[in-house]
């Protein structure tokens, strides 16, 4: 823009040349009718002091008014720009060159469409996901308010309806308090606020203490619960381990609960780089559509609408696994065939055991 000859000027230029000739042109024919024999060297003095004259004045007249003309109609684009609180705009002085006036607006129109997309898409994420939560909330705050006005109705002078209605209340208090629960978990963790203990721990002793605690959840469906070898050393990583467990216990319950009856449930555990290990969650289960995977780790998001909720849970575990993981700086996959299985897998830190030996995981 430095190096480069305004436009502006050579409008200028260009004018002031063209009014100068035209000028001249007049000013030597009278002078040629009004001058008198042998007057020559003064004639062309004369006509060449005019037209030096002429295209300075004409310069800077046609200069100053191009400018201040284009500048008043600039200012009222910055001005109007600015209410949009542009800070492209903000940053930069006013320019009369059109090019680079050209170039920034579209610059500007690029950056507020993009902008206005991202909001339709959040916008529609905010309406899906109010949707859901008005939905997740409304089943359980149902079934406690029926249960509740039975018994006021009368019901509570029996003892049996009694205990039963308030146990199938306290299921629905627990429901609300998983779902409240995970949301609150959920956005500590968009928001950074949830502080991650690190520290060193077994893995493969972590997925048994998982096993062991849905042992007899797998066991109403007749699932088992596996690694695919015996792992004869532990295999260290650094995480936090309360978190990490969270994530295994959510996968695992995932299996259980998508699983097939008679089916299995296989851990493995492999290194994936030098200071990484993977941990892959597989089923034999019934699977999920290709179209579906993309939108697993959505709030709410549930492929089978109504059979997912027989099972119970806030509709928010994979989710908070996603957040986890992220919070932690490590990833998360998926893979599935639909009618036959599916499989999650997450990375870890890897680190050497206790007494120096390697960590490695032998397949």
């Amino acid at each position: 823009m430095a190096t480069k000859l305004k436009k502006s000027y050579k409008f200028a230029l260009r004018s002031s040349l063209y009014i100068t000739l035209t000028l001249s042109v007049v000013f030597v024919l009278l002078l040629h009718w009004i001058a008198a024999p042998g007057t020559v060297p003064d004639y062309v003095k004369a006509v060449l002091l005019f037209a030096a004259i002429n295209f300075a004045i004409c310069f800077f007249i046609i200069q100053f008014r191009v400018e201040r003309f284009i500048y008043q109609r600039v200012k009222r684009i910055y001005d109007d720009v600015s209410l949009l609180e542009s800070t492209s705009f903000q940053r930069q002085p006013i320019t009369t060159d059109m090019a680079t006036l050209t170039r920034e607006i579209e610059k500007f129109a690029e950056g507020k469409k993009l902008e206005i997309e991202t909001l339709k898409v959040r916008e529609a994420y905010r309406k899906e996901f109010i949707g859901n939560v008005s939905h997740e909330l409304k089943t359980p705050l149902f079934t406690v308010q029926g249960y509740i006005l039975t018994l006021l109705d009368g019901a509570i002078k029996d003892k049996n309806i009694r205990k039963k209605y308030l146990q199938r209340a306290s299921k629905g208090v627990d429901r609300l308090i998983y779902i409240v629960r995970d949301l609150d978990m959920i956005t500590k963790l968009e928001l950074g606020d949830l502080h991650l203990v690190y520290e060193e721990f077994d893995i493969v002793e972590l997925i048994q203490n998982v096993f062991d605690l849905l042992e007899m959840k797998a066991a109403k469906k007749n699932i088992t619960l596996t690694f695919d070898m015996n792992y004869q050393t532990p295999v260290m990583v650094r995480a936090d381990k309360e978190r990490i467990q969270q994530v295994v216990s959510n996968l695992v319950v995932n299996s259980i609960k998508y699983g097939k009856p008679d089916g299995t449930t296989e851990v493995s555990i492999e290194n994936l780089i030098r200071n990484k290990v993977i941990i892959r969650i597989t089923d034999n289960g019934e699977g999920i559509e290709k179209q579906y995977i993309p939108r697993l780790f959505e709030r709410f998001f549930r492929v089978d609408k109504s059979g997912s909720r027989k099972e119970g849970g806030s509709g928010l575990g994979l989710s908070i696994v996603k957040h986890i993981m992220e919070a932690h700086n490590e990833r998360i996959y998926v893979e599935s065939v639909f009618g036959i299985g599916s499989e999650f897998s997450f990375t870890l830190e890897k680190i050497a055991y206790p007494g120096g030996d390697t960590g490695e995981v032998d397949h």
